[in-house]
């Protein structure tokens, strides 16, 4: 594909979900469709898609309008290219540029150039402060590839150089002691053999660092409760001999789990919400609650547009629940762990001293918060033990 035809793929897939399709589905179901297409151009048409979904206000500003036309037309912009030059009207690029597009569009201003929607301005006012411009701008950037080295498999000395060997390059960072983020080479990553055998795993920074800080005496008995593809268990299992349980209310999302703990060298045992109570008490409950996932829309760009101020107050009475629901489950002396990818204090400090009101048997011995960063995403990890009668 030239690069005028990925252009105009890329138009199709953001009209698609300006109609209210999901940018992942509408890309798959354009990649089974363009049969002409390879790895590198399926994979630019998605570079174009999430860059423009990263910063839709500021692209449909440069660009003069909102539909996929006017924003692929905002995104070259932003980037320093010329339109003209891709939008040449040949082959499968889209057509010319119209006078009036030429003449479109304007440099982007207040929150368009944030590229947020105005309500969640004040969200992330009031939540971070005088950080919150730095936070809303990293957010229109991608974020990086992290890797966490699992210490079953190998030193992190050897995964950097197994992978090199296979065209990844990889630098410590001081997040985590297992963290290395990719510099180089990042679509080859899950090609790997390092990645097929179960030495290194992609997993964020801020993910990996909030695992490390909670602490798993051997033999102990540990659920992640909200376990999803069961990424955060799998990093506790990495580093402990204790019996391991993972569970979800869409136990769907677990599908991948098995695989990837006998890839990882551990094993995980999948919970229903039935049997749950009866394997308890757990030593540790972990609740990576469902949010907002604010912390995280430089991977989940679309997210950001779709919250409404209805779906984020649901989202706190969900997490309050879930506190309620799995507080009976932690053994006497044992740690409920809550936390999100959510930069929200509304998500984090809020739903958490709404729990300690309510349940005064309860109390929070560490609270830490990781901004948005060259390393990971935003994340909230929040430890609370019984008190001391």
């Amino acid at each position: 594909m030239t690069p005028g035809a990925r252009v105009a793929a890329a138009i199709g897939v953001l009209d698609a979900v300006r109609a209210g399709e999901a940018a992942e589905k509408t890309l798959t179901g354009w990649a089974r469709g363009a049969r002409y297409a390879g790895s590198k151009d399926r994979a630019a048409v998605r570079d174009h898609v999430f860059d423009v979904l990263r910063r839709w206000r500021s692209c449909g500003a440069l660009g003069g309008g909102e539909d996929g036309r006017h924003l692929m037309i905002g995104a070259l912009r932003a980037d320093g290219i010329d339109p003209r030059v891709v939008f040449t009207g040949e082959g499968h690029a889209p057509a010319a540029l119209t006078g009036v597009e030429l003449a479109g569009g304007h440099a982007p201003s207040g929150l368009d150039a944030m590229d947020l929607p105005d309500w969640l301005w004040p969200e992330f006012e009031t939540s971070l402060g005088a950080s919150a411009k730095g936070a809303a701008e990293m957010l229109r950037h991608r974020a990086p590839v992290m890797l966490r080295v699992n210490q079953r498999r190998g030193a992190v000395p050897q995964a950097q150089a197994c992978l090199a060997a296979e065209g990844v390059e990889t630098v410590t960072v001081d997040i985590a002691s297992t963290a290395l983020r990719v510099i180089s080479g990042e679509r080859k990553v899950v090609r790997t053999e390092a990645y097929a055998e179960g030495l290194v795993e992609l997993q964020d920074g801020s993910s990996q660092a909030a695992m490390e800080l909670l602490e798993v005496a051997e033999g102990a008995r540990v659920l992640d409760y909200c376990a999803g593809g069961g990424g955060k268990v799998l990093a506790f299992a990495a580093r402990s001999e204790a019996t391991w349980y993972a569970h979800d209310i869409a136990p769907q999302r677990m599908n991948d789990l098995p695989a990837r703990a006998t890839r990882a060298g551990v094993e995980v045992a999948r919970v229903e919400s039935d049997a749950i109570t009866s394997a308890a008490p757990y030593d540790l409950v972990l609740c990576d609650a469902p949010c907002s996932g604010s912390g995280t829309w430089r991977r989940s760009p679309e997210a950001k547009w779709r919250l409404t101020p209805g779906r984020l107050e649901d989202l706190t009475q969900i997490q309050y629940d879930i506190l309620v629901k799995t507080a009976p489950l932690v053994a006497e002396d044992g740690c409920l762990a809550y936390a999100t990818c959510s930069v929200f204090k509304r998500e984090n400090e809020a739903v958490v001293e709404r729990f300690l009101e309510e349940h005064p048997a309860w109390t929070r011995a560490r609270q830490r918060v990781w901004p948005i960063s060259d390393m990971g995403d935003g994340f909230c990890l929040t430890q609370l033990f019984r008190a001391e009668v």
